[in-house]
């Protein structure tokens, strides 16, 4: 053990600390969750627990029909993409066609530009089409995912062409080759892709607020905002860190579940 622990180096010694510092939120986070009210702010430890603040909190706001529409929302956006992205990334690495290089570069240049950037323009053509606090209203910016078609091209180049001159010498369409032979080779870059897509859509927070007016239609993130703002007498830190945990929980859940894919996806697809 003491081998060991001699061999760290300062790199690795730097990023565990790095890792401690960033798991202090989260701490206090869980911490303030289950402590009783009135010793939400000691500074002191005690061994007093509670699940009232979690109770309270259900309670309080209509966070089941929240949890339904962000798992409508993140869960629909996903499959969009996973659509679209196969399809172009397909194309992309494997159909040969003019400009093709040209094109997939126009498609990356798109991660560079925030998505706050086409907030008025979205909104615009929402209000036209009548699709303003709607589910599909926040959806349908998001059905095209230029880090997803960058992601799977990738790693459709890391699957050995042959296997695609074998299937059309047994009579498959490009079709039926994408999804029979590419589709499950890159499994785990959907775990991964699924990840980043979930998440970013679980948290996102300003296009919701902007498009949506009631709460048949907020995700957690804007009736998580509502919920802390609705009290009058100030912050009520033990009933807030609740409400936090209770939206950030699926993510964490997730995330430990499914980080060995998450890792291994990128490394294979190339990205450092």
């Amino acid at each position: 053990m003491l081998h060991r622990i001699k061999r760290i180096s300062p790199l690795h010694l730097f990023m565990y600390l790095m890792a401690v510092v960033w798991m202090v939120p989260l701490g206090w986070v869980l911490m303030t969750a289950f402590r009783p009210k009135d010793l939400a702010l000691s500074p002191k430890w005690t061994w007093q627990f509670t699940l009232d603040n979690f109770s309270t909190v259900w309670a309080a706001a209509p966070f089941s029909i929240y949890y339904r529409n962000t798992i409508l929302i993140a869960a629909g956006i996903f499959l969009i993409q996973m659509l679209t992205s196969t399809m172009a990334a397909f194309a992309f690495s494997r159909v040969k066609f003019w400009g093709s290089n040209l094109i997939f570069l126009l498609f990356t240049v798109q991660i560079m530009i925030p998505a706050d950037v086409l907030i008025f323009p979205n909104y615009i053509v929402l209000r036209d089409f009548s699709l303003l606090d709607t589910k599909l209203g926040i959806m349908i910016p998001y059905f095209a995912s230029a880090f997803g078609i960058f992601l799977l091209r990738q790693t459709f180049k890391t699957i050995p062409s042959e296997l695609d001159e074998a299937a059309v010498m047994e009579g498959c369409s490009k079709w039926k080759i994408m999804w029979t032979i590419y589709f499950p080779l890159a499994r785990s870059a959907y775990v991964a892709f699924g990840l980043v897509s979930v998440s970013y859509h679980w948290n996102n927070f300003l296009w919701p607020l902007i498009v949506t007016n009631s709460v048949n239609n907020r995700p957690l993130t804007v009736g998580l905002a509502i919920f802390a703002q609705s009290f009058e007498t100030g912050a009520q830190w033990t009933e807030v860190s609740a409400a936090t945990l209770l939206v950030i929980a699926p993510l964490l859940i997730g995330f430990f579940v499914f980080q060995r894919q998450f890792i291994d996806s990128f490394m294979q697809s190339g990205i450092k």
